[in-house]
């Protein structure tokens, strides 16, 4: 153990650091992105507290459409895109567009759902209070859902590892490509499981916090 770590402990500790750096700026421009999307299509849908059903439905098939893509296609299908946004398409300035284009809209769709599964009966009161729908959105819709918008930030989060994972292939930098460069195009089985070991524990730390805060804000 001490002479592998002493081998490859920088080279993985290197990879880790540009794992977490691509999780941390992936997530945070998707939630951005996805949570105000996730709520604009709960109001705008059929029925909505601003329905606008012609909205929706563009909205509704570009999210379907972009889901329904495995990261690595999305990766390669925008690569003019990225090379033009941000001047290259490798390493981690490259992927983080691709990583933002393949979580938020994913983001969206689970905060849809956790916000639809808020009870009908307190927004009607609340609109029966003359309560504007700006502020039925923050006071109850974000709160009265915001356990499950944890879980759903928890479960795009655990994705988005698994997509730097992949990314790695194309010299993204990270885990994945350490996994890929060393452990299999080199040969070096050891690199390529303490890497899988290092991606298991990233997620078991991801979905146990997230399982924590989830279950602390649906007490309060």
């Amino acid at each position: 153990m001490a002479a592998f770590w002493s081998q490859w402990g920088a080279v993985i500790i290197e990879g880790l650091g540009q794992t977490l750096v691509m999780v941390a700026a992936g997530l945070g421009i998707s939630i951005v992105i996805g949570i105000p999307l996730g709520v604009f299509l709960v109001l705008s849908r059929p029925n909505g507290l601003n329905s606008n059903p012609g909205l929706y439905s563009v909205l509704n098939g570009i999210i379907n459409v972009l889901r329904s893509l495995p990261f690595i296609i999305m990766l390669f299908l925008i690569l003019p895109i990225t090379k033009f946004i941000v001047g290259t398409t490798i390493g981690v300035r490259g992927v983080i567009l691709p990583l933002i284009v393949y979580t938020a809209p994913y983001l969206a769709r689970l905060v849809e759902t956790s916000l639809l599964e808020v009870d009908q009966g307190v927004i009607e009161a609340y609109q029966s209070m003359g309560i504007s729908n700006g502020n039925i959105v923050k006071t109850v819709l974000l709160r009265e859902a915001r356990g499950g918008i944890i879980r759903g930030l928890t479960i795009a989060m655990i994705g988005l590892i698994g997509a730097t994972a992949m990314a790695g292939l194309v010299g993204a930098g990270g885990l994945g490509s350490i996994a890929y460069q060393y452990g299999f195009l080199r040969n070096e089985p050891g690199v390529m499981y303490g890497t899988i070991v290092l991606l298991i524990i990233l997620v078991q730390i991801v979905q146990s916090l997230g399982n924590v805060i989830a279950k602390s804000l649906d007490r309060n």
